[in-house]
Parts: structure tokens; C-alpha cells; sequence
């Protein structure tokens, strides 16, 4: 399994390829795609790339899904005795990001489509296994 450690948004984030996330909203539009080069960490089949902060050459590439809201967040200030109140709400701005790859000096290491095929091939011969094990006992 391949994953890397991004910041972005001030945060830090673990992405996999194939995968949304809602992060901070970023200026560009949606349906384009985005390249985050604040690579933190990546780990390839257990080889693991540790940047000091940011690993060279290293960057995720993703595509931006659209522009959404977050949850309501209540703030609710209260002094006791005093009579005041006062309730707040306030909705973040978010962007939804899918992530497509993830690439290491000018290659890509892992990327959506390349995990999805390795994720429907095992899928595909164990079906095809259990087919050709039911029609030898139908046979016989």
C-alpha cells in the first residue's frame, strides 16, 4: 500500500491514491486538476521517504471534484449572572480533492488507476476459480 503525508492548508493529511478528501479551499476551478509538491513522507511497499520537511521531488497529483461547505459549528458565549449570550455559526469552506497519483523524482509510484486494476484482478480469478470448481463437481 502507497500513501504520502501532504500539508496542505496548514494541516497535515494522509493520502492514498483513488481517494477524496475535503481540505481547505484552494483558488482554482473545479474539474481541473491541482499538484501539492508539500510532500511530508511517502511510503512505497514499505520503503518509507522521510523529508526535512519536505521530501525532493516528491508531489501528489489531484483532481479537484468541487467547492462545498462544511458542517454548521455552533459557538455559543455565555457569562453567568451577567446576561449575556451570544450564538454563533460558522460553515468552512472546503474543496473536495480526488487524488490521482503520487510521483517520486519524475515517476509515478502509485496512482488510481494502476491500484484499481490490482484491486479487480484478484477479484476476477477467484471468481473465475469457484466457476470452473462448479462446473467440474456439475460434470461429475
Amino acid at each position: 500500500m502507497t500513501y504520502a503525508i501532504i500539508e496542505t492548508g496548514g494541516k497535515q493529511l494522509r493520502v492514498e491514491p483513488g481517494r477524496f478528501y475535503d481540505i481547505e479551499l484552494l483558488p482554482v476551478e473545479a474539474d481541473s486538476k491541482y499538484t501539492i509538491d508539500k510532500v511530508l513522507l511517502i511510503n512505497h511497499d514499505g520503503e518509507v521517504s522521510i523529508g526535512q520537511p519536505f521530501v525532493e521531488g516528491a508531489i501528489v497529483e489531484g483532481t479537484v471534484m468541487r467547492h462545498l461547505r462544511g458542517r454548521k459549528v455552533i459557538v455559543y458565549k455565555m457569562k453567568p449572572k451577567k446576561k449575556t449570550r451570544k450564538k454563533r455559526g460558522h460553515r468552512q469552506e472546503l474543496t473536495r480533492l480526488m487524488i490521482d497519483s503520487i510521483g517520486l523524482n519524475g515517476t509515478v509510484i502509485a496512482s488510481a488507476s494502476a491500484q484499481a486494476q490490482t484491486a479487480a484482478t484478484p477479484a476476477n480469478e477467484e471468481s473465475s476459480a469457484s466457476e470452473s470448481e462448479t462446473q467440474e463437481t456439475t460434470k461429475a
